[in-house]
């Protein structure tokens, strides 16, 4: 019989300070991936089209369309390699292992084109501050393998938690994707509404874009392996009502930030908790009825229970 394992010991440790070079070099990895895939999909709402996803060996691309064909790429953090498939069946592979960014660009730049898959890209990262052109990036090298496996488990557990979350709302609601740019996991409900225009500012990033991704009032939470301690869950509302950040929300450790313009819950107290799901569940739902309740969203249209349809499933 196989033993049972608590669920807190699913949550893993990681320190930000203790992975914070792996951390940014991976930054720029995904960003450029990210710009790959963004060189050959059609422009969806709020940016959809450009994000990776959470799979069962790291970080993923999905399907991108390529003339008549299509490929994608993923990050293996098991094997520690970028995987790019064909639709043709042809596979190519760049080794993650401690390296410049500007090796990485190339080494990634150079599979492609010997696929068949010659794209030409934007090849300077955004939403950071200096952005070093990719070709000339010798500053950020570091991959330690644990590290970049943590990060993954973590991501693991954050991403299937919120598709939990997301799966009670029937309205308009984004995927739960991770975005390059800010290197965060994200997942965002919209009331319908549209929303004043956004005043944009993210470093390196053109304002348009901030305009598309801010388009209609939302509320939207994620996970940022980032600030202080193991990283932060966070949950935000744009346009941000009247009385928000007075809301209670739950549990005790998530306190809204002025500082970041919304509401903050250290990983590790999810890790640590009892019941790390329940946890995090609170936070989400909770910080989404701060948004909810004070816009005056139509809650009874955009909610469903997700078990409705289970006493026909049996």
């Amino acid at each position: 019989m196989r033993e049972q394992t608590r669920p807190r010991e699913q949550w893993p440790a990681l320190r930000v300070d203790e992975w914070a070079q792996t951390r940014n070099t991976l930054h720029m990895w995904t960003q450029i991936v990210g710009k790959i895939r963004m060189a050959h999909e059609p422009m969806l709402n709020h940016w959809w089209q450009v994000p990776l996803y959470v799979s069962p060996r790291g970080l993923a691309t999905s399907t991108i369309p390529y003339g008549t064909d299509c490929f994608d790429i993923e990050f293996d953090f098991h094997d520690h390699e970028l995987v790019i498939r064909t639709s043709k069946g042809s596979t190519g592979k760049v080794a993650l292992e401690p390296k410049t960014v500007a090796q990485f660009y190339s080494d990634a730049m150079d599979t492609l084109s010997g696929l068949g898959l010659a794209t030409t890209i934007r090849a300077q990262p955004t939403e950071v501050e200096p952005a070093i052109p990719f070709a000339q990036d010798t500053e950020h090298k570091a991959y330690d393998a644990e590290s970049a496996h943590l990060f993954w488990r973590q991501l693991v557990q954050a991403d299937r938690v919120m598709h939990e979350f997301r799966s009670r709302f029937i309205g308009k609601v984004s995927p739960v994707h991770f975005f390059w740019g800010g290197m965060d996991l994200a997942c965002t409900r919209f009331s319908g509404r549209t929303a004043p225009t956004h005043p944009g500012g993210a470093p390196n990033c053109g304002d348009w874009v901030m305009v598309e991704g801010y388009s209609h009032e939302l509320s939207s939470c994620g996970f940022w392996p980032g600030g202080d301690g193991e990283g932060m869950f966070y949950a935000y509302a744009y346009p941000e009502p009247e009385g928000f950040a007075e809301y209670p929300v739950e549990p005790d450790a998530g306190l809204y930030s002025k500082e970041n313009g919304q509401f903050l819950l250290p990983y590790e107290a999810v890790r640590m908790a009892d019941d790390p799901d329940a946890a995090l569940l609170k936070f989400l739902h909770s910080t989404y009825e701060a948004a909810a309740d004070r816009g005056k969203w139509d809650r009874a249209v955009l909610e469903a229970d997700p078990t409705r349809w289970d006493h026909l499933r049996s």
